[in-house]
């Protein structure tokens, strides 16, 4: 089958998405499927994995509103002629907005199944667009599930999310697919080398993050809990964060702050190998995030045998048992209780013992293979669904005017659905009042 993605943030941007769309697009190939990704430009996107042909990318204004995102400029018949030239089978949008709407206009035009991957709880993410605000919250939330009601089918990272979005109002299909991990790749890593180059001691206890620095990802508390297991630790032990984004200065501030600079080793954005050995070169993983629908980097994590401390939200609740594979806590624990559960981890050497074996079952059930399966298996049934579909259609001769209102169709669809948004979103602010 052909398969078009639709996606704001492609490779070499670092982030969940990103790195979804990119093993989906390099799985799917393997079981023998044609992708094209339409994504935007980013200022370093030559660095990005030779896609050969099957890469389409729109221009796009760079570093949005302060974020590390990029906005395409609406160009359509750029996308048009390119995606008339591929014929694809189906259309996959991992965006409610911006390139979604380019993804929505691709498959209502063309009479395919349009599939959507809920990958983020957007309302975590609208201080990128204006101050906090309850108002773009409602919108955020109104916005995706009126997309995901436009769509045949839509894909949830977990199943957290699959119930959330149901109970937010979406109707359409629901399959719970996880982006897959590597786990023979995480299972390779060289951590003494990593350390060796990062100044780690070699039997420093390293307490390790990685991800998108950013203040939706709830990094002060995590860093708060970090400092005060640091603190009680003595020694050693260091903070090592892997990773880029808006708070990595206030990140070095909180520990310049405690007279702990030295403790923390800030390795940046890392890829590849280097990113496996990062992994390898920690103790435990410690993630604080609520903000997640897939707690992708807790997989690639445990895939490296190391266990987490987390807090109890979507994402982390599907990858982490509590007392098993490390510590879920409650989403509203105190950072002196994060920090407990850090402490006692370096103390109670056979509990430690104990969690390491559980992560290497628990990777064992993300693996890249069987979610690649599971998505194509979905690509096949919506296939077979719009040959049945069109087999009981009846044939009719071809107007020109059919392409103009089908176009006119599908604005009026796209207008519909914001129009739809603003209105829920003013009548719950009076409503309030």
């Amino acid at each position: 089958m052909n398969i078009c993605m639709f996606t704001n943030t492609y490779l070499p941007h670092v982030g969940g998405v990103a790195r979804s769309v990119a093993f989906f697009t390099e799985d799917l190939r393997k079981l023998g499927h044609r992708v094209l990704v339409v994504a935007p430009t980013f200022p370093d996107s030559e660095e990005a994995p030779d896609e050969g042909e099957d890469l389409l990318r729109v221009p796009a204004i760079q570093n949005f509103n302060g974020s590390d995102f990029s906005v395409r400029i609406p160009i359509p018949f750029i996308i048009d002629e390119k995606i008339d030239e591929f014929k694809p089978d189906a259309i996959h949008s991992h965006h409610p907005f911006l390139l979604g709407d380019a993804a929505v206009r691709a498959a209502y035009r063309r009479k395919l199944p349009l599939v959507f991957t809920h990958h983020t709880l957007y309302e975590k993410y609208t201080h990128y667009v204006s101050s906090e605000s309850d108002v773009m919250k409602r919108l955020a939330i109104h916005l995706s599930t009126e997309y995901a009601n436009l769509c045949a089918r839509v894909v949830a990272p977990s199943e957290s999310i699959g119930a959330l979005i149901q109970e937010r109002g979406v109707v359409t299909p629901i399959e719970v697919i996880p982006t897959g991990v590597d786990v023979d790749f995480f299972r390779s890593g060289n951590g003494p080398d990593f350390r060796r180059d990062y100044g780690i001691p070699e039997d420093a206890p390293v307490i390790g993050h990685l991800g998108r620095l950013a203040p939706e990802k709830n990094l002060e508390y995590l860093c708060e809990a970090v400092l005060q297991a640091i603190q009680k630790m003595g020694g050693e032990a260091r903070f090592l964060v892997v990773g880029g984004g808006p708070s990595e200065a206030r990140i070095q501030e909180m520990f310049k702050e405690e007279g702990l600079a030295d403790r923390l080793v800030m390795a940046g954005k890392q890829s590849g190998q280097a990113l496996v050995d990062a992994y390898d070169a920690m103790d435990l993983f410690v993630f604080s995030s609520k903000s997640e629908t897939q707690g992708m980097v807790l997989a690639e994590a445990m895939a490296a045998g190391i266990p987490v401390i987390a807090l109890d939200a979507s994402g982390a609740r599907e990858v982490v048992t509590d007392n098993r594979n490390g510590r879920l806590l409650p989403d509203d624990a105190p950072p002196e209780s994060f920090s407990e559960c850090v402490v006692d981890f370096f103390e109670n050497e056979k509990s430690a013992d104990g969690w390491r074996q559980a992560v290497d079952e628990t990777a064992d059930e993300f693996s890249r293979e069987t979610s690649a399966e599971k998505m194509s298996d979905l690509y096949r049934s919506l296939r077979e669904e719009k040959l049945r579909h069109d087999a009981m259609a009846k044939e009719d001769v071809f107007d020109p005017w059919d392409e103009l209102l089908r176009s006119f169709r599908t604005e009026w669809e796209i207008f519909s659905e914001k129009a739809n948004v603003i209105m829920h979103a003013v009548q719950e602010r009076y409503s309030e009042k």
